[in-house]
């Protein structure tokens, strides 16, 4: 369903979760696109961020590429965990029409760069494969993803429960009167439940279905570039489970760049480090145009 009301300054929402804002504008004619730049950026945020703070993720895209459409798309925790896959994907549609609104054109040349914050942003960026999948019968066209502290385990041993409830509660915290640590606690007990009625049910957790997701060349092809953006003080994503994951990929044929950053926790390395965040970004993308050209 589309909406008319704007969020934040510049962007529209298409549904409660997807918001669009287009390129630079000049006397109300889009500029032709440089060659060199995506046509669109694509950002799945981390779970339960605030549009303000995505907005900065924005603002450092349209500073180094002006001419891109931009497509932000928040992540409840909450719903990224209790839909259905079937859901999920139904969500992501709006994306898939403002990325592609033309079945059969250049739009679909993969010219897209595609961002990932944390493991809520990467549940919302399977769910779209998904769905591109589903309509046009081929991967995802996008030149490169960049993912940022995710993806983690998805196995639930206590200490990713630990982490894991500490993720929703720093998301959560303000809703609730009572101290920090009940809020944890209860989302422990909550996902703990969770995962005992998903077993019960013969259910994939919606984490465990993303990473099969970000594997399957089905969905993500093998000409899509990774930018893995990690750190050793992250509190809710292990970096040795990143680690894990970039040996995998590069294993199975994706080409994958890393940076490892120091003294930034989740999804605290543009904040802490823009200078290095945003040049790894615009590196790996203008690798991932030469590989293309070439």
């Amino acid at each position: 369903m589309a909406a008319t009301k704007t969020y934040w300054p510049g962007f529209t929402a298409l549904s409660d979760q997807i918001f669009v804002r287009q390129g630079s504008i000049t006397d109300g004619i889009e500029k032709p696109q440089p060659a060199k730049q995506p046509r669109v950026v694509i950002i799945f945020a981390w779970g339960d961020a605030q549009p303000k703070h995505v907005a900065k993720y924005a603002d450092g895209f349209r500073h180094l590429y002006p001419d891109a459409k931009q497509i932000a798309v928040l992540s409840p925790i909450y719903k990224s965990i209790w839909r259905t896959m079937a859901q999920r994907i139904e969500a992501m549609k709006p994306v898939l029409d403002a990325a592609f609104p033309s079945p059969n054109s250049d739009e679909h040349n993969g010219s897209v760069l595609v961002h990932v914050m944390s493991n809520t942003g990467g549940i919302a960026y399977a769910a779209t494969l998904h769905a591109y999948r589903n309509r046009y019968g081929r991967p995802l066209p996008h030149r490169l993803v960049t993912l940022d502290s995710t993806p983690g385990s998805t196995k639930l041993t206590f200490a990713n429960l630990r982490r894991l409830a500490l993720a929703m509660a720093l998301g959560t915290a303000s809703w609730f009167p009572w101290p920090f640590f009940v809020t944890k606690g209860l989302w422990g007990v909550f996902l703990f439940l969770l995962n005992v009625l998903e077993k019960i049910l013969g259910r994939e957790s919606a984490g465990a279905q993303s990473v099969k997701a970000f594997g399957n060349p089905e969905l993500s092809s093998k000409q899509t570039r990774r930018l893995y953006l990690y750190g050793k003080e992250d509190r809710i994503i292990l970096y040795t489970d990143i680690e894990e994951n970039i040996a995998g990929a590069r294993a199975s044929g994706w080409k994958s760049d890393a940076r490892l950053f120091e003294g930034s926790g989740h999804v605290e390395h543009m904040r802490k480090n823009p200078a290095g965040y945003w040049k790894a970004l615009q590196d790996s993308w203008e690798e991932a145009i030469r590989l293309a050209d070439s």
